[in-house]
């Protein structure tokens, strides 16, 4: 089969003009981004509108290193619901060039179900990710400055918490020092880098209901405690403004399209294993403006991605989804059933029954939010009829949906079978109003507790003293009514990234606490997660090089 690039590039693309008037959306209401992408202004969205529609959110069993397809399964769905005659848009994160040229090569789906351009979405885009970057260091640039223009009117800081971003794997970066050499240098400080994805910057971009809203989160970005033990924030250094020119653009969500030519929002970044996983608030209410449904995606696994999804960004924004589709794979299921790696695209039927536990406890997880599920099983050219077979005899017996997808392969027609059962099940039994993990009030340990148990399935939550003191401060500011956001691997439900299939017998460990006042969350950080990844020992970057006629090759 040819590989996703070359697919992409023998596919006919129409002029987004002609995808925005689809939609309703009139060609001067649109800032074009080259021939097949353009900007489309948040003040379109209709809120009685996003009410009235549907949302489908798609998650997946705890992921491998394997893949699973979730973002393949999100983009065929909604080319199967488009043609059997619905008005479907898929709304999804941008890439990250850290993995991109890290780990797995691009992220805007595969095969005949990708979203295109391709190279460019995975690549530079629009450049959100770079305003992003820019807008973060400009406000640690700024801090540094003031710290060091007023240090003889005896202003210091007792602690810096801003660090910098870079969207590049770079474990070298994790801690730094800055300010070395001459005084005229700077003031000497410990820092260091994340990556661009989890920048506080990035969450706030996708929480942001207007530029109303943007602004007033910038101010709060928490910067600091100064030696009088006062907060520093943003607001402080007076720069709000200018952080928000920076982000102007950034902040409108990006419009392209499908290997057939159906509309899509890609809009926002942030990884789901080190902050939300969520596309941008904006994107998904735009697309349930114009869409009767729309397809969206939170990231890595159902006990990570959905339950930020829904403790987060649709607690914030009243979004109600109608149904979540859960992807799982023979290959992954497998893994998490005890088979090795290097066996698992065999057949093996006592493996695949052990590691649908993992598929079961993401179904209870997913009921308890009040979700209805339907389970889609992304096939791939070595799975055998006898294994789907027992997989769709074992969601009968849980009273669960269950649709084979091979929209890779087939595109919009190989996902009819999933698009006509999500549209039964929406329409017969749809989710009923979500219940949260946790209640605002509940104080930020209830909360760790609550999705420790409840969704990972631990006996327990650890805070280390680092933690602790951070929690205090939590109080002491009076944001406990935040939601939290943990941060640890993607997979496991445990901290332990070997521990697959459904770990018991452990306790989730929070070694710190970033506080994000203008993203309102709190991250607690699990295990030995690192917030800047590191790159593997043969990167994707090997692989990805331009040929002699000038195209790209090797993002896949």
């Amino acid at each position: 089969m040819k590989t996703d690039i070359e697919i992409a590039r023998e596919t006919p693309l129409l002029p987004i003009a002609e995808i925005a008037g689809r939609l309703g959306i009139p060609a001067d209401k649109i800032e074009p981004y080259g021939r097949y992408t353009a900007k489309v202004p948040e003040s379109l969205i209709d809120d009685n509108k996003v009410k009235q529609h549907k949302l489908i959110l798609v998650t997946a069993i705890t992921p491998t290193k394997a893949g699973i397809g979730k973002t393949t399964v999100s983009v065929g769905l909604a080319l199967g619901m488009n043609r059997i005659g619905k008005k479907t848009i898929v709304a999804l994160r941008e890439p990250s060039l850290g993995p991109c040229f890290g780990m797995k090569g691009g992220a805007a789906g595969g095969g005949y179900a990708q979203v295109l351009p391709m190279d460019k979405i995975n690549l530079h885009f629009t450049g959100d990710f770079h305003a992003v970057t820019t807008a973060h260091n400009m406000i640690a640039a700024l801090l540094d400055n003031y710290i060091y223009q007023h240090r003889e009117e005896g202003f210091a800081m007792k602690e810096v918490l801003w660090k910098r971003v870079l969207d590049v794997n770079d474990r070298n970066l994790r801690y730094i020092v800055t300010g070395l050499g001459a005084k005229t240098n700077g003031v000497t400080m410990e820092s260091g880098f994340d990556i661009t994805p989890a920048s506080e910057i990035m969450a706030i971009l996708c929480l942001a209901k207007d530029l109303k809203d943007l602004r007033r989160r910038i101010e709060n970005i928490l910067l600091g405690t100064t030696i009088e033990g006062k907060p520093f924030r943003v607001k402080d250094l007076g720069i709000a403004g200018s952080i928000c020119v920076l982000l102007k653009d950034a902040l409108h969500p990006n419009l392209v399209q499908t290997t057939e030519q159906t509309p899509a929002f890609v809009h926002g970044g942030p990884f789901a294993n080190i902050a939300h996983g969520c596309n941008s608030a904006l994107a998904t209410r735009l697309a349930l403006t114009f869409g009767d449904y729309v397809i969206t995606e939170a990231g890595f696994g159902a006990d990570l991605g959905a339950e930020k999804f829904f403790d987060i960004k649709c607690r914030k924004n009243g979004l109600q989804p109608a149904l979540t589709v859960l992807v799982a794979s023979t290959q992954g299921l497998k893994l998490h059933g005890g088979v090795p790696e290097a066996n698992i695209k065999a057949p093996n039927q006592d493996g695949l029954r052990e590691g649908l536990k993992n598929l079961d406890k993401h179904i209870a997880n997913l009921k308890r939010f009040g979700q209805s599920v339907v389970v889609c099983f992304n096939r791939f050219d070595f799975d055998t009829d006898d294994e789907i077979e027992l997989c769709r005899l074992h969601c009968k017996v849980l009273g669960v949906g269950f649709a084979v997808n091979n929209a890779f392969s087939e595109g919009g027609k190989g996902a009819e079978e999933l698009a006509r059962l999500v549209v039964d099940t929406i329409e017969h039994k749809p989710s009923k109003p979500l219940q949260y993990c946790y209640p605002d009030e509940a104080s930020i340990e209830e909360k760790a507790e609550a999705v420790a148990t409840k969704i990972y399935g631990a006996d327990g939550v650890v805070f280390s003293p680092a933690a602790r003191k951070m929690i205090d401060k939590v109080n002491e500011m009076g944001i406990s009514h935040y939601p939290i956001c943990i941060a640890k691997t993607q997979f496991s439900f445990s901290a332990d990234a070997k521990a697959y299939g459904v770990p018991t017998g452990f306790k989730i460990n929070i070694r710190d606490i970033v506080i994000n006042c203008g993203a309102e969350m709190i991250v607690l950080i699990a295990g030995d997660i690192m917030r800047m990844p590191g790159l593997p020992k043969s990167p994707q970057a090997e692989r990805i090089d331009l040929t002699p006629e000038g195209e790209i090759d090797g993002l896949s």
